[in-house]
């Protein structure tokens, strides 16, 4: 038996922030959406022409404060094909909240913390 992976989720405290975050920081655009007829949530996938793999983002009307995401242990991995270049922009938005040098990679955080 095989799996694909295909989404990971997030819960968005601001959806439209979220939106621009990632199209800036990881070049993902909007997909897909899906909107409760009720309006109590909106779904959005984004993602890239790089993979499959999307990025699910869920605004629930009854949650607007932002997630408590606990002891923050995962991560949703990127290969970029220029690092410098992606670390000044993640440097210039403010958005990198660690580094590890020795291991070449850093990781940034979204509005709402993730």
């Amino acid at each position: 038996m095989k799996f694909k992976m295909i989404h990971e989720n997030y819960n968005v405290a601001d959806l439209d922030v979220s939106l621009a975050f990632y199209e800036k920081a990881l070049g993902l655009k909007e997909k897909r959406r899906s909107v409760a007829e009720n309006g109590e949530h909106i779904i959005v996938y984004v993602g890239n022409e790089e993979s499959e793999f999307e990025l699910e983002l869920t605004w629930l009307r009854d949650h607007p404060q932002k997630y408590d995401i606990g002891e923050e242990e995962f991560h949703l991995a990127f290969r970029t094909d220029d690092y410098e270049a992606a670390h000044k922009l993640h440097e210039e938005m403010g958005c990198i909240c660690f580094e590890n040098h020795a291991m070449g990679l850093y990781f940034i955080q979204d509005p709402d913390g993730y």
